[in-house]
C-alpha cells in the first residue's frame, strides 16, 4: 500500500505546486465501509506535509528539514462529523430503522457537508478566517460541532467518507467542487470482516458472529448503494492489507478470534479422540459378545 500512497503524494504535490496562493486543492476519498479511506487520507496528508517541509528546507537550508514550527498545509476532514445525532434519528418517522441503519446516506447531513466544502472552496485572502468542521466522538456516539480547524494556511484539504462520490442530491454538488476524487476499492467480503472486527472491538455486538450479521445487514447494504451510485473518479486505489496499518483494536480482536479458533480446534480434536476411543470399546465389546478371543 505504501507504493500507492507515495504515488498519490507525488501526484498531489505536483498539482499543488501549480496552485497560486489563493487556491486550495480539494480532494475527496470515497469507498465502501472498511475499504481503508481514513488510513489512506491520513497517510497522504502526512506525506504532503513532509514534502512541504522538505521543500521549505530546500528554499531555506538553515531551517531544519523536520521543522515542526512550519505549519501543515494538508488537512483531513472525515465525513463522520456529519452523522445526524441520535436525537435527530429518534425523531424520524421510522426511528428504529433510522437508528439501525445509522451510516446510510439518509442518516447524514449532506447539506451541512456541502456548506463546509463551499466555504473551503472560496479563494484564500488576507481576511480568510479559520473554518471549523465537526468531528465524531465515538465515546458518546454523536458529532462534536466545530472540533476540526481548517486554518488559512491549509492548502490541501482531503475529505474522506462513504458518500463523497455518491450520485445523489447534496453529495453530487460537493463532489463537483473537488479537484480530485479517489475511490478505495476492496472486495465486499474483505470489507465485511474488517467492519465486523471494528464493530466487535467497539462493543456494538457482544460476539463476532453477531457483529458479522449486523455488518451484512446494515454496513454492506450501504456498500451496495455506494457501488451502485458512484460518480466518476480520477483514481481507483486498490485496498491492500498492510500489517503496519492495522489498529491496536483490530490486532486485539484478531488475537481473540485466533484464540477462539484454537480452542475450538482443540475441542474438536478431543471429541474426535473420544469418538475413536468409544468406537474401539464398542468393537471390543462386540468381539467379546461373539466369543472372539475367549
Amino acid at each position: 500500500m505504501e507504493t500507492h500512497v507515495q504515488r498519490l503524494v507525488d501526484k498531489t504535490w505536483e498539482k499543488f505546486s501549480d496552485c497560486d496562493l489563493s487556491q486550495r486543492l480539494l480532494i475527496a476519498i470515497a469507498g465502501i465501509p472498511g475499504s481503508g479511506k481514513t488510513t489512506l487520507a491520513a497517510s497522504v496528508a502526512h506525506g504532503l506535509n513532509k514534502a512541504h517541509r522538505r521543500s521549505r528546507h530546500t528554499q531555506f537550508p538553515n531551517s531544519p528539514e523536520s521543522d515542526t514550527s512550519c505549519p501543515d498545509i494538508a488537512f483531513v476532514v472525515p465525513l463522520d462529523g456529519y452523522h445526524l445525532t441520535r436525537k435527530q434519528l429518534s425523531e424520524m418517522p421510522d426511528a428504529e430503522e433510522a437508528i439501525f441503519r445509522r451510516g446510510a446516506a439518509f442518516t447524514f447531513d449532506a447539506r451541512g457537508y456541502l456548506e463546509l466544502v463551499t466555504q473551503v472552496r472560496e479563494p484564500i485572502t488576507p481576511e480568510t478566517p479559520t473554518i471549523y468542521a465537526p468531528s465524531f466522538d465515538h465515546a458518546v456516539k454523536d458529532p462534536v460541532a466545530n472540533d476540526i480547524s481548517i486554518p488559512p494556511t491549509a492548502r490541501v484539504v482531503i475529505f474522506e467518507g462513504l458518500y463523497t462520490a455518491l450520485d445523489a442530491g447534496g453529495w453530487r454538488d460537493a463532489y463537483e467542487l473537488m479537484d480530485q476524487v479517489w475511490f478505495v476499492e476492496t472486495d465486499v467480503e474483505t470489507a465485511t470482516r474488517r467492519v465486523a472486527k471494528r464493530n466487535f472491538a467497539a462493543g456494538i455486538a457482544d460476539t463476532f458472529e453477531r457483529s458479522l450479521e449486523r455488518t451484512r445487514a446494515s454496513d454492506m447494504r450501504n456498500a451496495r448503494d455506494i457501488l451502485g451510485s458512484r460518480l466518476p473518479v480520477q483514481e481507483v486505489v486498490p485496498s491492500v492489507e498492510d500489517e503496519t496499518w492495522r489498529s491496536e483494536e483490530i490486532v486485539r480482536v484478531d488475537g481473540q478470534l485466533q484464540d477462539q479458533q484454537d480452542e475450538e480446534e482443540e475441542e474438536a480434536k478431543l471429541e474426535e479422540l473420544k469418538r475413536q476411543k468409544m468406537m474401539r470399546m464398542d468393537s471390543i465389546a462386540a468381539l467379546a459378545a461373539d466369543g472372539v478371543g475367549m
